[in-house]
């Protein structure tokens, strides 16, 4: 996917995002719908619309894995360097939760979700908002995830503040979610 990306469009995204807006975005299979992860109004509005439970958490994806850092414990050097090899792609590590996250990013888990995206728009984002984003399908809990900008704007309507509009990644499905400890599959 060679798109060029719309400066002014990814502007808006990033006021969006400091405004404590929702933006919905293309990743490698699906459209997330993002929020800055350390902003309680906006993770409460973020899973008020998906009608997501808070004790479930969420997943944070990045450009690079320094801006993911400071939401982890690193496990030891062998693990850690297969959970690079698999990035940047569709690939989600549970890894050990840092100390004092907000509990809407982790839930009842000790663990959060990350990854470091492939998808070009959605790791420019990450870049432009100088900070990882929440991404969880566009979508309410129980339907199908969106997997265009219209129908993230038919099925959640005006409550989503800015939407990225793009092709996705080519992926069939959502990111493999794996255990980092264990290397075990969580989600296909």
């Amino acid at each position: 996917m060679h798109e060029t990306i719309n400066p002014w469009k990814l502007r808006e995204a990033v006021r969006s995002f400091n405004r404590g807006g929702l933006i919905a975005y293309p990743t490698e299979a699906v459209y997330g719908l993002g929020c800055d992860p350390l902003n309680a109004q906006a993770m409460e509005a973020l899973l008020g619309l998906k009608q997501r439970p808070m004790e479930k958490g969420v997943i944070l994806i990045a450009a690079d894995f320094e801006q993911l850092r400071p939401f982890i414990k690193p496990l030891a050097e062998p693990l850690m360097e297969q959970i690079f090899a698999s990035w940047p792609g569709p690939n989600t590590w549970l890894l050990p939760a840092a100390d004092n996250l907000p509990f809407w990013l982790t839930g009842v888990h000790t663990s959060i979700a990350v990854r470091v995206t492939a998808h070009p728009l959605a790791a420019a984002l990450c870049r432009a908002c100088q900070s990882p984003l929440v991404s969880t399908s566009a979508n309410r809990s129980g339907q199908h995830p969106a997997k265009s900008a219209l129908q993230v704007r038919l099925r959640l309507g005006n409550r989503v503040d800015c939407i990225l509009s793009a092709p996705l990644g080519g992926n069939r499905t959502p990111s493999t979610i794996r255990d980092g400890a264990t290397g075990r599959i969580i989600r296909h």
